[in-house]
């Protein structure tokens, strides 16, 4: 058996040693037109950064590892032009010395992976303008401070690796201005995470301007589409990416419905012989089973080792995913899985969201807060996505998330859940607990909680509605919400009198625990509707339109 692979990075050399496992007697040769391989390129901003001084720590193995260790021949800087799926062939050109020559094959694998996408902006070809896609990009862009020492630069874009080399440019002194084409920052988040997720970059003094793109580059400054002039000195362009289909194309391989490659569960493409996986794929929701296309390290992996299994004899399936990441930004995690709330809206779902915001542990070991937003499906109780912002512990509660979506756990199980406990950790109710007691008290023992968005229409519509702000007088002094009127939980038993029992209430205090209480005695003392704002204060003061 030969077996051909076009692409060395995550997917292709996952592809190529699993089938080496399977198969000892195997010819695999491996493709890859760039000359890095098997690098992270998650790793790139922070090497860029300075906080990896070495690149060669992201790029650990070459050539002669796989050959030595695998017996896998990789050719770097080569590049296949053609595919002739009829002869079963492809056609290489050595990009050193041009010569071009076929190579023929049993099975195929296409790992190309995905390219930057473009935008179409007078001078984008400038030499201070970098995209940030592989090693050689990001020996670009550090090799260009080093010599320029720029003082201002420019990040078009607020995904996974724009935050992260907004970080890594901040590091260095470097002045940076974010622009984002949407209107609001990190799409993989909700609008009112993303908007708490600002004020509090806000308080780093950085200047985020959204609703806004570059429409023309300059040597020292950009214009944006407003007519707003950026000083500039680089311009990192993190505008996404795209699969690179090209050739998979004009090979007959079929393209998805999102633009990348259609694979079956076992990476098959509809052309005998050829297989696909990593960043030039669409993959499948494990939630809606509809196809997605998800460019993360992780997924290619994933995909490669199931596509280099199944070519060899093997019985791996792919079994869907829920779009799980996480990113660094200054001393914060951003993380998701599963569903956003307006994707749970979009494909029908009845949804409750809730959010919550606790310590990741003990206050007297140092806990940081992180806010945990929620959305489940009202029918089925079964939760469907979550977001976190914070510092500390956000991964271990992400990985618990995605591990209960992908059972199916419904809200009431989340506080059965046996989890570890120390101060040093965790707190004894942990915030996975509370999020499960949230919601399961809303959609089943008659405590429901409104969001801050539903506050805020409540208001916009005059709608009688009474809002009791159940924190201390200062605190409602300084800031609250409108329309609230300023009665303490420890007094509210005695001057709920005054209130209408008959009109709808929410009550609210700093975090969401306080104005429970409150919900509670008001509750217990027939009240007919009364909801918890989502988060309490904290939170819709931070997701207040800037």
């Amino acid at each position: 058996m030969r077996i051909i692979v076009i692409g060395a990075v995550a997917a292709g050399t996952s592809a190529a040693t699993k089938a080496r496992r399977n198969n000892d007697n195997a010819e695999i040769v491996i493709y890859e037109k760039d000359k890095d391989i098997s690098y992270s390129g998650c790793g790139l901003p922070y090497y860029i950064g300075g906080e990896i001084s070495d690149v060669g720590e992201l790029t650990p193995r070459d050539s002669a590892f796989f050959k030595k260790k695998y017996n896998i021949d990789i050719f770097t800087g080569h590049e296949v032009l053609k595919i002739h799926s009829d002869k079963k062939e492809v056609t290489v050109k050595n990009l050193l010395t041009n010569e071009i020559f076929n190579d023929s094959y049993d099975e195929l694998v296409i790992g190309t992976g995905a390219v930057p996408f473009v935008p179409t902006v007078e001078g984008i070809d400038k030499s201070h303008v970098f995209f940030l896609r592989n090693v050689q990009s990001a020996r670009n862009i550090r090799n260009f401070i080093t010599t320029n020492k720029p003082k201002k630069a420019i990040i078009a874009g607020t995904g996974f690796i724009g935050f992260e080399m907004l970080e890594n440019l901040m590091d260095d002194g470097i002045s940076v201005t974010v622009v984002e084409k949407q209107n609001q920052i990190t799409p993989n988040l909700d609008e009112d995470m993303a908007a708490y997720l600002e004020s509090q970059l806000i308080k780093k003094n950085i200047t985020i301007i959204k609703d806004n793109s570059i429409v023309k580059i300059d040597e020292d400054s950009a214009t944006l589409e407003d007519g707003t002039i950026v000083e500039s000195e680089m311009i990192i362009m993190a505008t996404g990416v795209r699969p690179n289909v090209a050739l998979a194309k004009e090979a007959g391989v079929e393209i998805g419905v999102t633009g990348a490659i259609k694979v079956d569960k076992k990476m098959k493409t509809n052309v005998d012989h050829i297989y696909a996986c990593g960043d030039c794929i669409e993959t499948y929701s494990q939630i809606t089973g509809k196809s997605v296309y998800r460019p993360l390290g992780s997924t290619a992996n994933k995909t490669g080792r199931i596509a280099g299994d199944v070519l060899t004899g093997g019985t791996l399936e792919y079994r869907g995913n829920l779009g799980t990441g996480i990113f660094k930004l200054f001393n914060m995690a951003i993380a998701n899985t599963g569903l956003s709330e307006r994707e749970a809206i979009k494909e029908g779902y009845d949804v409750l969201v809730c959010h919550n915001i606790k310590p990741d542990k003990a206050a007297y070991f140092n806990g940081t807060e992180m806010v945990i937003k929620a959305i489940a499906d009202k029918k089925s109780e079964r939760i469907l996505g979550v977001q976190i912002v914070g510092y500390e512990g956000v991964d271990k509660r992400i990985d618990v998330f995605a591990t209960l979506i992908t059972y199916g756990a419904k809200v009431d199980e989340l506080f059965h859940l046996d989890l570890a406990y120390a101060p040093p950790f965790s707190t004894t109710k942990d915030p996975v607990h509370y999020t499960g007691m949230i919601l399961d008290n809303a959609l089943n023992k008659n405590i429901p909680i409104k969001t801050s968005n539903e506050i805020r229409q409540l208001i916009h519509k005059d709608k009688k509605v009474q809002i009791i702000d159940a924190r201390v007088e200062k605190q409602y002094g300084e800031s609250h919400v409108d329309t609230a009127m300023n009665i303490p939980h420890a007094k509210l038993r005695e001057k709920m009198k005054t209130l209408d029992k008959d009109v709808t209430t929410i009550t609210y205090c700093n975090k969401g625990v306080t104005g429970n209480a409150a919900q509670n005695i008001l509750l217990n003392h027939g009240f007919k509707e009364v909801y918890n704002l989502s988060g309490g204060h904290r939170f819709y003061k931070g997701t207040k339109k800037k």
